[in-house]
């Protein structure tokens, strides 16, 4: 790595570091602007980095989810121990669905390219994002085994050489109920990668560089070496948080224990709950991707987030437990329980850390799948998948209330009332904040909200549900009350479960109320002038302005 027969300097070096950001994120861009799936266009649901010849992963996107990012940086050495990069070659595009080995579950494909300069391999690129359905059951909670969720792809060949894979794309349209959107959407995550590795390559040209793994080495040290710095920061010891969430047929506890010793983090979630019988587990990649990320909240967050820095923490969990699930688990709704993770994560740095950390949030997105009904009631079968995005509140914050109706942890977007009309045959009749659902507090809790949805022609469409904090709400942290719990039910009807698939009658109205985060602090220490702000935008009611007598 040599410029003009000198090493590169700390100011080049920046300067290709700046670069490297800069491809990453066009990467991530290039993913929205060609996907199929409303839920990685309009919502951003996806991951993108580059990785070096080793397979450890530089830089990424700061479009993305920590889901899909931290789980796929740990996935493209498992795609290089299958295929060595003596085995590649210019034209290749590899891609796995699998949840072991990519981001866990198997509506999630991740897509590896290498790139090629004067014959060698000099670097990787990988991306991952959701694709709306992979047939079987569809994205839900209720499978009992994994071979019910869908088609599961082993890390091969999308294209070989230049070459498309006809034998996979045709087993995927013949297994999916839009076979289009699919195929599209494998074609973006191969464009995506394309355009970062035509960047990275004009990179080299621009500074006389044959690759980047001397230069990558240097990021890599220089991230660990901060974050270990970080932590050797912290007070040592011994930490220990639960939560209890819903779960499908009977809660679950989510237990975990962060140790300190010097420059090291570990978190351990021995004695959380074992493996359940229905979609809710999750694999070992997903748990070390969200409990990671709830370190870094606190811990080096402003230290690029890369497989230097991600080596500084350890994430075990045992075989069996719901947060280590083991083949052939169901695992399409992981989300629902893994993204609770960094709230567990966070309670036990509040300890070391006390005034830090935020309260607990909604924190499971709410992303039903709507789904058209058989033909019933004089009304035809219609064939229709869409899997829009609805949110709750966040935790109060330390200093500030917690964000109204905002993906935390996940940090995706709602996907657009206007989005969600025009790809199916729904309307959306009302969506607003949902009042008095932010716990109270010194600092309010985020507000979830109301949405209602119906059929434009009265017709009977189906919903599979994954949400969570409908039985145990967000709870406050430092006397602060806490979130409301979410809620499901049919307008004029009867009450549904947070989880599973459910048929709603011909003519009826389903009503999401989402979930609100926890509050902070003592609700009569709160500010008259905040609570004046809020009753005066209708947040909340006098009766829940201040708390109870």
């Amino acid at each position: 790595m040599k410029v003009d027969g000198t090493r590169l300097d700390p100011v080049r070096i920046q300067l290709v570091w700046n670069r490297l950001l800069a491809i990453v994120e066009e990467q991530a861009q290039t993913l929205m602007r060609t996907a199929f799936s409303t839920v990685v266009r309009e919502a951003g649901d996806l991951s993108a980095g580059v990785f070096d010849t080793s397979g450890a992963m530089l830089a990424q996107a700061v479009t993305g989810t920590p889901g899909h990012v931290n789980a796929m940086a740990a996935s493209v050495g498992k795609f290089l121990k299958k295929y060595p990069l003596a085995e590649l070659a210019p034209g290749d595009v590899l891609l796995t669905n699998d949840p072991w080995d990519g981001t866990g579950h198997l509506n999630d494909f991740t897509v590896v390219t290498p790139v090629f300069r004067d014959g060698a391999c000099i670097a990787l690129f990988a991306c991952t994002s959701h694709i709306a359905d992979v047939g079987g059951r569809g994205f839900g909670a209720d499978a009992e085994k994994v071979y019910e969720e869908g088609l599961n792809i082993p890390i091969g060949h999308l294209f070989r050489a230049g070459g498309r894979n006809e034998t996979l794309l045709s087993i995927l349209a013949a297994n999916v109920r839009d076979p289009v959107v699919a195929e599209g959407d494998l074609y973006s995550l191969a464009a995506c990668n394309d355009s970062g590795g035509r960047r990275l390559l004009e990179t080299l040209d621009d500074f006389g560089l044959d690759g980047i793994d001397e230069v990558g080495q240097t990021i890599l040290e220089t991230s660990e070496t901060a974050m270990r710095r970080e932590i050797g920061a912290l007070p040592d010891g011994r930490f220990e948080y639960a939560m209890r969430v819903d779960g499908y047929d009977r809660p679950v506890d989510l237990k975990a224990v962060l140790e300190i010793d010097g420059d090291a983090l570990s978190v351990d979630f021995a004695g959380s709950s074992p493996t359940s019988g229905f979609g809710i587990n999750v694999p070992l990649p997903y748990t070390e991707a969200y409990a990671t990320f709830g370190v870094r909240c606190l811990v080096g967050n402003a230290i690029p987030n890369n497989a230097g820095s991600l080596r500084c923490v350890t994430v075990t969990a045992p075989p069996g437990c719901i947060l280590n699930a083991l083949p052939p688990c169901a695992v399409s709704a992981r989300h629902a329980i893994g993204q609770m993770l960094p709230d567990v994560v966070l309670g036990c740095l509040e300890q070391a850390l006390p005034g830090r950390a935020p309260a607990e949030g909604a924190s499971c997105i709410w992303n039903p799948v709507f789904l058209g009904a058989a033909a019933a009631d004089n009304f035809p079968g219609e064939d229709f998948v869409i899997n829009p995005i609805f949110n709750g509140g966040t935790g109060a914050r330390p200093g500030k209330d917690g964000l109204s109706t905002t993906a935390f942890p996940s940090g995706v977007r709602t996907t657009p009332t206007e989005i969600n009309e025009v790809t199916s045959p729904l309307v959306i009749w009302r969506k607003e904040y949902r009042r008095d659902s932010g716990g109270a507090g010194r600092n309010r809790g985020g507000l979830g909200q109301v949405i209602e949805i119906g059929h434009r022609r009265g017709a009977p469409f189906q919903v599979s549900k994954m949400f969570d904090r409908v039985r145990f709400p967000a709870r406050g942290r430092a006397g602060g009350g806490d979130g409301s719990p979410g809620r499901v039910y049919l307008k004029d009807g009867a009450d549904l479960p947070g989880k599973g698939k459910d048929l709603v009658p011909a003519g009826a109205t389903l009503v999401f109320e989402t979930p609100g985060g926890g509050g902070m602090g003592d609700p009569a220490t709160r500010d008259t002038r905040a609570v004046a702000a809020d009753l005066e935008a209708g947040l909340v009611t006098s009766g829940t302005s201040r708390p109870p007598h």
